[in-house]
C-alpha cells in the first residue's frame, strides 16, 4: 500500500470515529431521558445510578397521560401543540415558498435591502420581543388565543424558511420554465408542475425548523396563555416542577412523549428531501 494511499485510509478512519464519536454524545442525553422515564424513583435516585432500568414501570407515563399532576389531560396540551405546529407549517411554508420565488425571480427596489433584513431579524433574541408582542397581541384582542400564537410562531419562521428557499428557487433553471411556457403552460401552473416539485426538499428542511420552533416554544405560550387548556406541552412539564421537588421520573416521561412526535414528523418527511430533487428536471 502506497504512502497516499495509507493517509487516505487514516483519514477516513479518523473521520468516520470523529462521526460515531458525536453521534454518540448527541445521542446519550437522549437515551439517558428514555430510560430514566422507565426507571422507578428507587432508581432514578440511586447513588449508583445505571444506563438502563433493572425494574421497568410505566408508572411515570401512567401518571403524565392521565394527568396526575397537570389535571389536564395530556391529550389536551397535545392537541394545542399539534395544532399550533401543523399550522405553522402549512402557513410559514406558503408564505416562504412565494415570497423566495419573487426574491429569487424578480429583480425590484431594495431587494438586498430586504434579503439583509432577513438575517437581522434572526439575529434579534426573541426574549427581547416579549413585551412588544404581548402589548400587540393585547391591542388587537390576540391574548390567550392560540391563533394569536401562530401568528407569533409564523412571524420567525417565515423570515429563515425565506432565506433557505431563495436558494433552492435560484437552483432551478429559468430554462425549464421557459420551456413549460413555450408548451403553453400558465405561469400558475408552470409554479406547480416545474417549480414546486424541484424545490420541495427545500420545503420540507423549512417545515422541519418550522414544526420544531413552534412544538418547543416555551416563553411565547407561557406569556401570552392564561388558560390551561390552551397551554401546550412545553408549559405542562413545569408542573412537575415544585418547591419541594422535581418529579423527574414524570419530567423524563413527558419529555420522551414530546420527542416522538418531533420523531415521526421528520420519518414522515425526510424521503422528500431527496426524492423531488430532480423530479421533472428532465424528459424522455
Amino acid at each position: 500500500m502506497s504512502r497516499a494511499r495509507r493517509i487516505r485510509v487514516f483519514r477516513k478512519g479518523a473521520l468516520n470515529a470523529a462521526g460515531i464519536v458525536v453521534f454518540l454524545l448527541a445521542v446519550f442525553p437522549v437515551f439517558w431521558m428514555a430510560s430514566t422515564a422507565f426507571k422507578p424513583n428507587t432508581e432514578i435516585f440511586s447513588s449508583t445510578p445505571k444506563p438502563l432500568p433493572s425494574n421497568p414501570t410505566l408508572d411515570h407515563f401512567d401518571l403524565v397521560l392521565n394527568g396526575g399532576i397537570a389535571e389536564t389531560s395530556f391529550w389536551v396540551y397535545f392537541r394545542n401543540s399539534a395544532v399550533l405546529a401543523l399550522v405553522t407549517v402549512l402557513v410559514s411554508g406558503l408564505l416562504a415558498l412565494l415570497a423566495a420565488t419573487a426574491v429569487a425571480r424578480f429583480r425590484f427596489r431594495f431587494r438586498t435591502t430586504f434579503l439583509i433584513m432577513l438575517l437581522v431579524v434572526q439575529m434579534v433574541p426573541c426574549e427581547a420581543l416579549v413585551i412588544s408582542l404581548f402589548l400587540n397581541l393585547k391591542q388587537f384582542g390576540l391574548l390567550n388565543s392560540l391563533p394569536g400564537l401562530v401568528i407569533v410562531y409564523v412571524g420567525f419562521a417565515v423570515p429563515f424558511a425565506i432565506w433557505m428557499l431563495r436558494g433552492f428557487v435560484a437552483a432551478v433553471p429559468k430554462e425549464l420554465e421557459e420551456a413549460a411556457a413555450i408548451d403553453g403552460a400558465s405561469p400558475i401552473r408552470t409554479f406547480f408542475t416545474v417549480l414546486l416539485p424541484l424545490v420541495a426538499p427545500g420545503l420540507v428542511a423549512t417545515s422541519i425548523f418550522s414544526f420544531i420552533t413552534a412544538w418547543n416554544e416555551f416563553i411565547f405560550a407561557f406569556t401570552f396563555l392564561d388558560d390551561q387548556d390552551k397551554y401546550t406541552l412545553p408549559i405542562m412539564l413545569q408542573f412537575f416542577f415544585g418547591r419541594s421537588g422535581n418529579a423527574w421520573g414524570p419530567i423524563m416521561a413527558a419529555s420522551t412523549l414530546l420527542t416522538i412526535p418531533v420523531i415521526i414528523f421528520f420519518l414522515l418527511v425526510q424521503r422528500r428531501m431527496v426524492s423531488g430533487l430532480t423530479a421533472g428536471a428532465v424528459k424522455g
